[in-house]
């Protein structure tokens, strides 16, 4: 009889709707909020719409792309665990939410709250971590 070859988990397509869209809305608005003097100044210098959009647009939508990419991550945690909920482990026994409701049925709370506990450090570690990202990108728009 051959080997079983080793279970991997399934890749989460939610995850990936979920974190896209606050990165996708936040650029737009970012695009959108590109200061309109700054936009007359460069008609004024003859600027194309190529240099007008990597030379001011772009960079002035960097801060809003940064925001949406904080949320993003702590969406994204949040989606990998309601649909590793909503999906059951697929056969695979792992992950904090496979440990959540493993617990829950067990009746084993304090086991149930510590994985509760390392969703939300992990959680907070993205938020952090994200937040050092994009205060590392826009140290120098300080200055």
């Amino acid at each position: 009889m051959p080997a079983k070859p080793p279970a991997k988990p399934a890749p989460k397509p939610e995850v990936t709707i979920v974190a896209f869209f606050p990165v996708l809305s936040n650029t737009a608005a970012g695009l959108a909020a590109t200061p309109p003097d700054l936009l007359d100044l460069f008609k004024l210098n003859g600027a194309t719409r190529v240099q007008t959009l990597f030379l001011l647009r772009l960079p002035a939508a960097l801060p809003y792309f940064l925001a949406g990419l904080r949320i993003s991550g702590t969406l994204a945690l949040v989606g990998a665990v309601v649909a590793e909920f909503v999906a059951g482990s697929g056969g695979f026994a792992s992950g904090l939410a496979y440990r959540i409701l493993e617990a829950g049925y067990r009746l084993e709370i304090p086991r149930m709250f510590a994985a509760l506990v390392l969703l939300a450090l992990a959680g907070i570690a993205i938020y952090a971590a994200l937040g050092l990202v994009s205060h590392l990108m826009l140290r120098r728009r300080d200055t």
